[in-house]
């Protein structure tokens, strides 16, 4: 067994190293076989595996890394990273736990990147994607260089990468640091997911700032429980760090949410509150919504400023609030915080209208909890007093105490519910609908189980002022239906069922 303390070898983010400085951050693990190669890479996807590289194994839900070790060795792994010996021909170091050392690892090898980035870390059930957009555009009105990591995509400069995690692995993730960095980015506005938090993803980031934006029911089919969902978004703010000696440290939270104190008790560092009632740092009142934006008085350090927002409802109110929080921590001045504000755009598949000369409203939203479904419907609700459809689904292999919940909150604000499918995966969708129907009782909805035909008989029922609301995929431009991925956009379906019904009218 070795056991080494030692931090002296610092990584400087060279494109190679040699295996004993990448592990030298461990303090215990099993050494097999001699020899000190040089390292080019960390990867834990076998595929990715090049000449040089350290391949780590990972044990995942549905996939063990460590059946994949001899095939990264015969594509040229110059070590491996396991939690059980292995008989192989090159070094292999034996630890407890691969996805800790993963994370260690990958922050030593591209040089601690995030300690010389100002990293914004949000965390919540809904409002992540908009309150991170708000927050970059913030620091780019600011002049700064700005990284974005998220749900839409990572982008930094004029990179634009796909994401296919809300928050990636961690050795992506350092490495996506690293080259922000090498590109002179100051500031990264980065979604962290609960998922990503219990499963150690984001160790190895040096947050300065975590933002709680609120916890409603979701991914109950990952943590069962509320408690452990919210001690699950909690580990964001207690390893924000517990000294007052370092660089910027703060937690900013909703103040109006009802899991606010746990997120308050968790963390050791200087707290800023935001929300819409009295007591919160940074607050706003006189709050005017209508149906082309959201007019409010922000109150921030003794300061008030008018903000007119072209953005709709009071969930906009409370993301402006947690970006415009963030952004004056990082030393933005308020100034800058409203022209930001004040210009953002809705962000794509947040409220986002679907516009094609039509004489009704259709709006897509990612809405996909019953919490986030009911801030959208409550405020169509309060800006027409014409008929409101709803069109909604729940994805598969998810959390399904949601599903009747879900159901009840759209019975409850629209004229017409039109349940359908929505993702699937490997579940019967007419399952998934029965769920939802266990919600509503005897009230009067459609069942539609397939998306583009349920997109189409609400554009054809709306007669005009009318407001159809398609709800739970946002952005997302595919169903995936028994694991296979098939093209579908809610934006894209409704365009083409207005310009059906406008020839079939014509």
């Amino acid at each position: 067994m070795s056991w080494l303390f030692s931090y002296r070898l610092e990584a400087k983010g060279r494109e190679k190293m040699y295996l004993d400085e990448c592990v030298a951050g461990l303090l215990a693990y099993t050494k097999t076989k001699t020899g000190n190669p040089p390292i080019s890479s960390v990867e834990m996807d076998s595929r990715l595996v090049k000449a040089g590289a350290l391949f780590v194994a990972l044990r995942g839900f549905t996939v063990d890394g460590h059946h994949y070790v001899r095939e990264a060795v015969e594509k040229g792994a110059a070590a491996v990273v396991a939690e059980e010996a292995l008989e192989i021909d090159v070094p292999v170091i034996v630890v407890t736990d691969t996805k800790r050392a993963l994370a260690q690892m990958s922050s030593r090898f591209y040089g601690r990147p995030t300690h010389d980035l100002n990293i914004i870390g949000v965390t919540g059930t809904n409002g992540k994607t908009t309150t991170t957009h708000l927050l970059d555009e913030i620091f780019r009105e600011d002049e700064r260089k700005t990284g974005l990591i998220g749900t839409l995509y990572t982008k930094y400069n004029d990179e634009v990468l796909e994401a296919k995690l809300t928050t990636p692995e961690s050795v992506q993730l350092q490495q996506t640091f690293a080259d922000m960095k090498k590109a002179d980015v100051t500031d990264v506005t980065m979604e962290v997911s609960s998922h990503a938090l219990s499963l150690g993803r984001v160790r190895g980031t040096d947050f300065n700032i975590a933002v709680f934006t609120n916890l409603s029911t979701d991914h109950l089919d990952y943590h069962e429980t509320m408690d452990d969902y919210k001690q699950a978004k909690g580990l964001l703010f207690s390893q924000l760090g517990n000294t007052y000696d370092k660089d910027l440290r703060a937690a900013i939270i909703n103040n109006d949410d009802p899991y606010a104190r746990y997120m308050m008790s968790v963390t050791g560092v200087p707290i800023l509150t935001y929300g819409l009632q009295a007591g919160a740092d940074v607050r706003a009142r006189d709050l005017n919504a209508g149906p082309t934006g959201t007019f409010f008085t922000l109150e921030v350090g003794g300061e008030s400023l008018d903000l007119n927002l072209k953005m709709i409802g009071r969930f906009s109110v409370y993301n402006a609030l947690a970006a415009a929080a963030a952004a004056y921590v990082s030393g933005v001045a308020l100034p800058t915080i409203k022209k930001s504000l004040e210009s953002a755009q809705a962000i794509p598949g947040r409220f986002e209208p679907v516009e094609e000369g039509q004489d009704f409203a259709v709006i897509v939203d990612y809405a996909h909890t019953s919490d986030s479904l009911d801030n959208i419907l409550q405020t169509v609700r309060d800006l027409t007093a014409h008929n409101v459809y709803v069109v909604v689904g729940c994805g598969g292999d998810r959390d399904r105490t949601k599903r009747p919940e879900m159901a009840r909150i759209a019975i409850e604000y629209a004229d017409e519910a039109i349940f359908t499918s929505d993702n699937p995966r490997s579940e019967d969708p007419g399952a998934i609908l029965r769920d939802m129907e266990a919600g509503v009782g005897a009230h009067t909805y459609q069942t539609i189980s397939d998306r583009r035909a349920a997109i189409r008989y609400a554009v054809d029922k709306a007669k005009k002022k009318d407001v159809i609301v398609i709800a739970g995929k946002g952005h997302e431009p595919y169903q995936e239906i028994e694991g296979v991925f098939h093209s579908f956009d809610d934006r894209v379906e409704a365009k083409e069922a207005i310009h059906d019904r406008r020839d079939r009218e014509t």
